[in-house]
Order: C-alpha cells, then structure tokens, then sequence
C-alpha cells in the first residue's frame, strides 16, 4: 500500500515559522509561539525566535505543562480565518490553540469529495471547536457535530456564529462518539462523509472511557453502516500514538471491502516557511469514491 503525504500550506492567519530540536515556531494571526515539536529532530535555521508565548511541558509522559509569556496574549482569544470561516485561536491547557492548522488540506478534500451532490450531508465526530465542520457548512453541506466535551460544542457554537452560520443546518451533539454512531445505525441513517479526528484516550459526558487501540475498530465497523455505494469519503485522523499508517489503512480496507471506491493512507505535514520542509504531524486513512 502506497503512503501519501497531505501537507498543509501556510495561510494568512497561520505559518509554521521554524522548527528544529524538539521545537517549533508557529505563528497564528499577529501572535507568534513556541511549542513542543518531538519530530523536529533537526536543527531549526535560525536560533533567534522571538515569540510572545511558549509552552512548557511537564516532566512526566503523559503531559500536562504550562505557558510562559513574554508579552500579553488575550486570554479569551483572537480571530483568525481560513477561506471562508472564522474561528477564535486561544491558548489552551492541552498545548493546542483551539484547532489544527495541518487538517488544513482535510477540510478542502472533503469539500472536493461532495461536490456537484444536491443537499450532501456529513457528520465531524470528535469535532473539537467545529473548524471542519464549518468549513463544509460554508459549502453547502448540512452537518452533525459530535463532540463529548460541552465546552469545545460550545466554542463550535460560537465560531459558527463568528462565521456567520449560526442558523447554518448544523446538529450540535455533546455526545459520546462511539454511542451516538450506535444509535444512529439503529435509526437506519446514512451520511455522505465522515470525519473521524479520536483523542488516544478520552472520556465521553457520562463517564464513558475512550481508548483508540481498543475502540476504534468497532466505531470503524459502525461508520461503514452509514454509508453505503452512493457516499463520498470516511477520512480518519490518528495522532500522538505508536501506530501505524498502514494498520489503519488495513483496517479501512477490511471494512469498506464490498464498497466500490478505494482505500490510501498516508501522513499529515506542515510546511516549514523557513526551508520548506515537510513537518509530520499525524497518519491518515481514508476511503472515497
């Protein structure tokens, strides 16, 4: 199996500035920050940044940290813009900054995959604070949002109606991914796409425990029940685990066997501005047709 690359350009609102020994340098909007880059094992090209924040990460594996800064940044967060939806970037405690710049060329496949279809519907699980989601909405398609955080539903919320789009066909669900999808086969319900973006491990609003290794398949086996010949695409997205492109893309081949279409798997990147460098970030699979 072939993998493939899919990286993300630079926009107005947001650059990968510089990155090298374990570092990066990002800018999002007219602020400029620091974060951990465990891949970037080269050395960056220059030894100057200047950044207004960095996080600081803690001294144990499974996270935690803290930002430092060395000028003001609002703590309620600034907007920035990709195409035609706006968002609100801020710093969080999980080191992110309130979306993922390298979904980037995700967001304008999948836009690609329903194109010309009259009334398409798709479904973001895992939908954090509903770039994608937005940026298929802004195109026409109507949209479930399923994320099991109230508070990243909320920030959705309010980028749909920074964008413009709060009365756009979106269903907000602050539900468990894996449940909601359950359910939704039981309705007999189909969908044009899926956007898979799963954490390593989570928790879902009732206590409900997440482990991608563990639960993946079965959400896997319940998406393949939405769709059937006639839709478009399941892109899914894998971050910050000991896995492999090729064992997802195995997995998608094993469970989308008797649809017509096909199969490819590869990895997510970010160009450098400095050198023009490819930074990985995540793997992909995905079917489409």
């Amino acid at each position: 199996m072939k993998l493939h690359t899919l990286i993300g350009e630079p926009w107005a609102d947001y650059g990968l500035i510089d990155s090298g020994h374990g570092k990066k340098l990002e800018r999002y909007g007219r602020f400029r920050f620091i974060r951990p880059e465990p891949q970037a094992m080269w050395a960056p090209a220059s030894t100057d940044w200047q950044a207004q924040g960095e996080f600081v990460p803690g001294s144990d594996e499974d996270g935690g940290g803290r930002w430092e800064f060395s000028e003001p940044v609002p703590r309620e967060g600034w907007t920035l813009k990709w195409n035609e939806v706006s968002y609100t970037a801020q710093t969080t405690p999980f080191r992110h900054l309130g979306f993922f710049p390298d979904m980037a060329p995700v967001w304008s496949w999948m836009r690609e995959r329903v194109a010309g279809l009259e009334s398409p519907e798709c479904m973001n699980l895992f939908g954090y604070t509903g770039v994608g989601t937005l940026a298929m909405a802004t195109k026409g398609v109507r949209m479930v949002h399923v994320d099991a955080s109230k508070k990243s539903v909320e920030a959705a919320k309010a980028n749909a109606k920074l964008s413009g789009m709060a009365d756009a066909p979106i269903r907000w669900m602050t539900d468990d991914a894996a449940k909601f999808v359950a359910r939704e086969v039981r309705r007999g319900r189909r969908y044009d796409g899926i956007l898979l973006d799963p954490p390593k491990y989570g928790r879902g609003p009732e206590g409900e425990v997440w482990r991608l290794e563990e639960d993946l398949p079965k959400l896997i086996a319940d998406c393949r029940k939405l769709l059937d010949e006639n839709s478009r695409f399941l892109f899914l997205t894998v971050y910050a685990v000991r896995m492999s492109a090729l064992a997802i893309g195995e997995l998608l081949n094993q469970v989308f066997g008797d649809l017509p279409g096909k199969v490819e798997v590869g990895e997510l990147g970010v160009r450098e501005e400095a050198r023009g460098l490819t930074l990985p970030t995540a793997i992909w699979a995905r079917w489409s047709r």
